[in-house]
């Protein structure tokens, strides 16, 4: 695996940090398909049952690397959307466990958008979240204007995407873009804190929750009470409920297997 992703395994969580700090972790081709591949594997891994992903030095992620995207000789724009970008954020919303992002600096361009398509999202108190594409000339890729209007409203989304304003860890809090922020000494606590948890709960309720989640962009009111009729059913069949519902019943902690 490349050194672009560093990758560790504590537990039942898979922690993924984007390393090229003297670039502010901004994305070349090896290191988008390095994060696909740590992806995947965490799908297909059933001892990783939540994923955190943070970054090294200043920057959570500066987005794609310019230098890569205007050489002559590198990918075309249509070839790094597709085939880097793409497949980043599919992985990330298909994944069957919860993904955690601990922004620990700017998220701009790609780099933002990666970090909002995850479940929870977590950012140091100098944080920073920018929708930088106006500012050469591109529009939002990265499922930009897919999440953001769902999360701050078409308003507020068109208006920080058309002007590239910067926007704080606090902002992004009120706004409903993330989920908290902490201050610099506390923030990755908190998001280890919560994969952590996460990956001790009934993680394939946690999956059929995103899985609904996602299906709700879609779905009218009929075929999304469907779906979860369906996957309440499927649920209800797992080892987690029952155990869920004994622990209960006995008044102890239940212990969770995702299955």
């Amino acid at each position: 695996m490349s050194n672009y992703i560093l990758s560790a395994q504590e537990g039942a969580v898979l922690k993924l940090t984007l390393n090229r700090p003297d670039k502010y972790n901004s994305f070349v081709r090896e290191m988008a398909l390095s994060l696909q591949a740590e992806l995947n594997r965490a799908q297909s891994d059933a001892s990783i049952r939540a994923v955190l992903l943070t970054g090294t030095g200043k920057a959570f992620c500066a987005g794609q690397d310019l230098a890569e995207a205007t050489d002559p000789n590198g990918p075309e724009l249509s070839k790094i959307v597709r085939e880097h970008y793409n497949p980043i954020i599919e992985a990330l919303r298909n994944l069957d466990k919860p993904v955690v992002a601990a922004v620990n600096g700017v998220a701009a361009g790609a780099g933002a958008n990666i970090a909002l398509a995850c479940d929870v999202v977590f950012a140091a108190e100098g944080a920073s979240f920018i929708q930088a594409f106006s500012k050469i000339g591109l529009i939002p890729d990265s499922g930009g204007t897919y999440t953001l209007p769902r999360l701050i409203g078409l308003q507020k989304a068109s208006a920080l995407m058309m002007l590239g304003d910067k926007v704080s860890a606090q902002e992004a809090e009120t706004m409903g873009m993330i989920y908290k922020w902490a201050p610099e000494d506390e923030y990755m606590v908190l998001a280890e804190k919560t994969a952590l948890k996460l990956s001790q709960m009934p993680t394939l309720a946690l999956a059929r929750t995103k899985a609904l989640l996602n299906a709700s962009y879609q779905n009218d009111l009929k075929g999304q009470l469907e779906l979860e009729d369906k996957y309440q059913t499927e649920c209800g069949h797992s080892e987690d409920y029952r155990e869920g519902t004994a622990a209960f019943l006995e008044k102890r902690k239940p212990t969770f297997k995702g299955k």
